[in-house]
């Protein structure tokens, strides 16, 4: 028996998820790339993990990478949300306002939280490959309003919106 594709779909547009913008720094420049696949995986030692599409360019410039950065985002970072997500979306613009770790990994002051991360696996999965990072390094800046992927759309929730 196979799950049909349709009912797989269906299922994870309906299931929020939160939204990170990966970076890093490439031979061939900087990469960024929108994900709603993130995940913590361990505390000791700190790791993370997230997939990518294998069919994407820059997710195959990431994962040649020697490390990355992990920005989540708040609801702030709607629009460079968006860019990332599409293949010709402007990257690091100076409106942007992304800066350089040392090391020259690009990452976006403001975010709710950037991981300084080195690969610690990646292992193809189907048309993806699935990334394990280890954190090397945290930034944290106060939490305004996260920033959540439903139904092939963003949206903002509010510390009100408790149950």
């Amino acid at each position: 028996m196979s799950a049909d594709p349709e009912d797989f779909k269906h299922a994870f547009r309906h299931h929020p998820a939160g939204v990170a913008v990966i970076t890093a720094q490439s031979p061939d420049g900087p990469i960024g790339l929108t994900v709603s696949s993130l995940a913590s995986v361990t505390l000791q030692p700190p790791l993370l993990h997230f997939s990518v599409s294998t069919a994407r360019y820059s997710a195959s410039r990431l994962l040649s990478a020697e490390s990355f950065v992990v920005n989540t985002l708040g609801a702030e970072h709607v629009d460079i949300a968006r860019a990332f997500a599409r293949s010709d979306g402007p990257r690091f613009t100076p409106e942007q306002g992304f800066a350089t770790l040392p090391g020259g990994d690009p990452y976006l002051p403001g975010a709710h939280a950037v991981l300084h991360c080195r690969f610690a696996s990646q292992t193809p999965a189907g048309d993806s490959t699935v990334c394990v990072g280890e954190i090397t390094d945290i930034i944290t800046s106060e939490p305004g309003r996260s920033l959540v992927y439903v139904d092939r759309e963003f949206y903002a929730l509010n510390s009100s919106d408790r149950i």
